[in-house]
């Protein structure tokens, strides 16, 4: 497929990014409201080899309140999990996924997800890749996914919903949209690099210029 090095710049340009066009998952999406349908979906999901994992959380404007986390995706290529915590909490079964080695979950940011999963139980996390660390190790600077997607792919990740009401009932479908494609971004870049890396086709050029 890579027939020559793929170049890819340390940094992307922030005045660029709003010029670009949007992306979204386009994949089947499933909102999870009961424990019973999240042991279907957590049982369908450990036969995934590697997913994406992303969360959210109700913005509080108030100081001194933080509310739980309200939502948990988790997606493969073509498919898309939304679990609904709000409504289920955080049953044994998605503690069971998140603490399975053989599942590699790819997260961004992922301490500060796990500290407020933790409002709701006891997670021990295994079978994570923090993207942020993974990204550093091959020389490229940015952190942020709506960056990183833009450097990989030249176009946009939409931000618009991230401190919408996440335990709105129902969610909106641009929230729908927006929570399935944090989840899949992230496994997608990981899943793109590793491929470069494997076929030793990635270069990186850094950038001395500030963005």
């Amino acid at each position: 497929m890579f027939r020559r090095k793929v170049k890819i710049s340390s940094r992307v340009d922030k005045t660029i990014i709003n010029t670009l066009p949007v992306d979204q998952f386009d994949g089947e999406v499933v909102v999870v409201n009961t424990e019973d349908h999240a042991r279907e979906a957590v049982e369908e999901l450990m036969k995934e080899p590697y997913i994406g994992f992303d969360t959210e959380t109700k913005p509080s404007f108030q100081r001194g309140v933080h509310n739980k986390v309200s939502l948990l995706q988790l997606s493969t290529e073509n498919k898309a999990f939304l679990f609904r915590l709000n409504f289920i909490g955080l049953p044994g079964c998605i503690i069971d996924l998140l603490q399975n080695r053989s599942v590699i979950k790819i997260g961004l940011s992922s301490k500060d997800d796990f500290a407020a999963l933790s409002a709701r139980g006891h997670i021990s996390p295994a079978g994570f890749v923090e993207l942020q660390d993974y990204v550093r190790q091959l020389g490229i600077e940015e952190l942020g996914l709506q960056r990183l997607y833009a450097l990989l792919f030249g176009k946009k990740i939409s931000k618009a919903q991230r401190m919408s009401n996440w335990q709105a009932d129902p969610l909106l479908p641009a929230q729908i949209s927006y929570a399935a494609t944090d989840a899949w971004a992230t496994l997608k870049i990981w899943l793109y690099l590793e491929e470069l890396v494997a076929k030793r086709k990635l270069q990186v050029v850094h950038v001395d210029s500030d963005c």
